[in-house]
């Protein structure tokens, strides 16, 4: 009998500590883990760092350079199971003023056309998946914007909906792949938002010992968090916002 490879899962923005923690924990599950960033040094350090991981470089930014990536991957590893989006950053400032359009381009270009780019690539292959899993980190913050992260909160806001849109397709006849449940079998497919305050890592707490980070999310929790989405089922957890803390 021939057994079936592990689940393939890249981790989108994985040279933060945040990146190295989701590959951490997706190499322990026993999964094959794929880790892609703009700086071939960050990545393939943070790729060590993981334990395993293999380090992709690509301007998760650029339409035609995650389109070489996906021909890429499919070539030397196959369809993907899974697909993690950690792209992102903060801009902000005091008040509606400060809501720069250089702050605006650099957010809406980090975490949604990054998402955009790299969900288009890849929905075929979640959708096709027994098990595909697509999670992104939003933040708590869209359900409570302010002015000062008025640029923030919308682009953030903009990201759950595209998911929202793919969970959908998931869920429906808008998909090709068997795992939706378009002829009315049961969806094995879901796209999901993880909702935190902030992260928090072992670093930043030994630069500020005395802070406590209250409602902060650990990069290791959301690490496990993401391993478990893999075996909670597809259609009670398709189109889920998950607030961690």
């Amino acid at each position: 009998m021939r057994i079936p490879p592990a689940p393939l899962v890249l981790v989108a923005g994985g040279s933060s500590a945040a990146g190295i923690a989701m590959a951490r924990a997706l190499l322990g599950a026993g999964m094959r883990v794929l880790t892609a960033g703009s700086d071939a040094g960050r990545i393939k350090a943070a790729a060590e760092l993981a334990g395993g991981a293999v380090p992709l470089v690509c301007d998760l930014a650029d339409p035609a350079s995650v389109a070489t990536l996906a021909a890429d991957i499919h070539r030397d590893f196959g369809p993907l199971d899974g697909l993690v989006h950690l792209v992102g950053g903060w801009r902000g400032g005091p008040d509606l003023a400060a809501q720069t359009d250089a702050d605006w381009d650099f957010l809406h270009r980090s975490v949604l056309t990054t998402l955009r780019n790299t969900t288009r690539a890849f929905y075929a292959d979640i959708a096709a998946s027994a098990n595909g899993r697509i999670a992104i980190v939003s933040s708590t913050a869209v359900t409570a914007p302010t002015l000062g992260n008025a640029n923030y909160v919308a682009v953030k806001a903009a990201a759950e909906a595209w998911v929202r849109a793919l969970a959908a397709g998931l869920a429906g006849a808008e998909s090709a792949g068997p795992a939706a449940g378009a002829a009315g079998g049961e969806t094995h497919a879901a796209a999901v938002v993880l909702a935190v305050k902030a992260l928090v890592d072992d670093g930043m707490r030994a630069k500020s010992p005395d802070r406590r980070f209250p409602g902060f999310t650990d990069v290791a929790h959301l690490g496990q968090t993401v391993v478990g989405l893999f075996s909670t089922p597809a259609a009670g957890l398709n189109g889920s916002r998950l607030v961690l803390s």
